[in-house]
Order: structure tokens, then C-alpha cells, then sequence
């Protein structure tokens, strides 16, 4: 975010609270707390192969507050969704890597995802959530958004959460994610370019990748478990590790343009 963001704040503060529910999800089996003894790292890259996409573009003089969402503009008129986003060596960003199969470590402390609307955009663009625990939204624009909340399963879209016309007077609703999907989207249905996606984690192994696309896992216990990598745009890796005990275990990934 630019740093001439908070003059683009006011005092209009739209809060969402939503307690996210996995259904069917959440009976594979209850993650257990305990302490870890001698336990190892997961550390690696996440790379992107091939041409970078080019960003999605919107002629904003089509959608409401041209204006004031057109402060992160091209110049010439249209807003940029960039959805894959790489750094120094092809490094690839927005990337959530998940252990898979930990039934027991370390406390699992993350109890709230935090999301801000501001200057018309999600941030961050990519977060994850917890079953039945709260995602927010506080809104940082003098502008209204709507929100609109969806969950995904591969090419599949099913709408789970609609709130048009959202006031400074905030509103909450209770999301519950079906079946095995794990993933959702979220749009601003006046703003089509305001786009986020998050995913749902089991268990506190899991790390999300930044501009250099590396990432580290930490205070694993020992075992075999399945490594994911998965990216809104690009899809889903994984493969298969074993950690010993103190044990470090490098990993990288590959995703190549669609």
C-alpha cells in the first residue's frame, strides 16, 4: 500500500464480523494442542515459471465512485487487478503453504482474520481463516462497498454471503463453508476490481509467501506429512515430506503460467 493511504481514510468505520464454519470440514478430525520437543523446520521457495499474466483491466468510468477509486489508477483511466505477483527471482507472492495431517503441536493461536477496504481494494489480497473463529472487515473508505462473500471447490462457485449496501452501522452474518471446500472469494459487487480470496488452515502450520516467495514452518514434530501450496489463480501443489526430529527440510515449488 502506498503510504499516502490514511489520507484517503475517514472516520467511517464498516465492520463485518463473520464466524467461519467448515461443515463437514471441520469432523476430519479436531487439531490438539500440546508441546513440541525437538521440533523441526519447514523452510522453501514458491517460484513462477513462464510469462506473467497480464492484469486484469476496468474502465472506471463504468462502476460507481470513479472518482475517488481511481486514485490507484493506470493514468489513463482503468484500474489494474494483478493477480499474480512475483518479486526478485521469480519469487511468487499471495502464495499459502499448508502441513497437512498434524493431529497434535504447537498452540494454534491465530483466532482472527483481519481485512481492510481501502482506496477500493481488499488488503490483504490473500489471508487465511480459521473454522468457527471471525473474519472482519473494517472499511477505510468514505465510499460504500458490497460485499460479497463466495465459497469455491476447483471451477465451482456457490454464493455464501451478500450484505449490499453496507453502512458505517457494520453488520454480521454466520458463514459456513460446505462439504471439503476450504477456499473463498470475496467482491465488492459496486467495485468488481475489489477482489480477495482466502483459505481456511487446520492447524497453526502454515505460512504465507511475500514478495521474495519464501516461506518457514516452524516447531513441526517429527513425521511424514503432505505439503500444499496453493494460489487463488494458479491452483494448488503439493508433495510429500519427512521431518526428523531438529530435522530442516528444504521444499520448493513451481507454478507455471496458465
Amino acid at each position: 500500500m502506498p503510504g499516502s493511504v490514511g489520507r484517503f481514510a475517514t472516520s467511517m468505520m464498516i465492520v463485518v464480523v463473520m464466524t467461519v464454519g467448515l461443515g463437514g470440514m471441520a469432523q476430519a478430525g479436531a487439531y490438539e494442542e500440546a508441546t513440541v520437543v525437538n521440533g523441526g523446520t519447514v523452510t522453501g521457495t514458491v517460484k513462477f515459471s513462464g510469462e506473467l499474466p497480464e492484469p486484469t483491466r476496468f474502465e472506471l468510468r463504468r462502476y460507481y465512485d470513479r472518482a475517488y477509486c481511481g486514485a490507484l489508477s493506470d493514468g489513463s483511466g482503468y484500474r489494474l487487478l494483478r493477480g499474480v505477483s512475483i518479486g526478485a527471482e521469480q519469487g511468487l507472492t499471495d502464495v499459502v503453504v499448508t502441513i497437512e495431517g498434524v493431529a497434535k503441536g504447537k498452540p494454534f493461536q491465530f483466532q482472527e482474520t483481519k481485512l481492510e477496504a481501502n482506496i477500493c481494494q481488499f488488503v490483504p489480497f490473500v489471508s487465511v481463516v480459521r473454522n468457527e473463529h471471525p473474519l472482519s472487515v473494517v472499511n477505510l473508505d468514505s465510499v460504500a462497498h458490497d460485499l460479497q462473500f463466495y465459497e469455491r471447490e476447483r471451477e465451482h462457485i456457490f454464493i455464501m454471503f451478500h450484505r449490499p449496501a453496507l453502512t458505517k452501522a457494520g453488520t454480521s452474518d454466520l458463514v459456513r463453508l460446505t462439504g471439503n471446500r476450504r477456499s473463498v472469494t470475496m467482491q465488492c459487487g459496486m467495485h468488481p476490481y475489489m477482489q480477495g480470496h482466502g483459505l481456511a488452515v487446520e492447524n497453526p502450520y502454515y505460512a504465507i509467501t511475500g514478495m521474495e516467495g519464501t516461506f518457514a514452518i516452524q516447531d513441526l514434530p517429527a513425521g511424514t506429512y503432505r505439503i500444499k501450496a496453493w494460489h487463488p489463480i494458479l491452483g494448488e501443489k503439493e508433495q510429500t515430506i519427512t521431518v526428523a526430529e531438529q530435522g530442516n527440510v528444504s521444499v520448493g515449488f513451481t507454478f507455471e503460467a496458465k
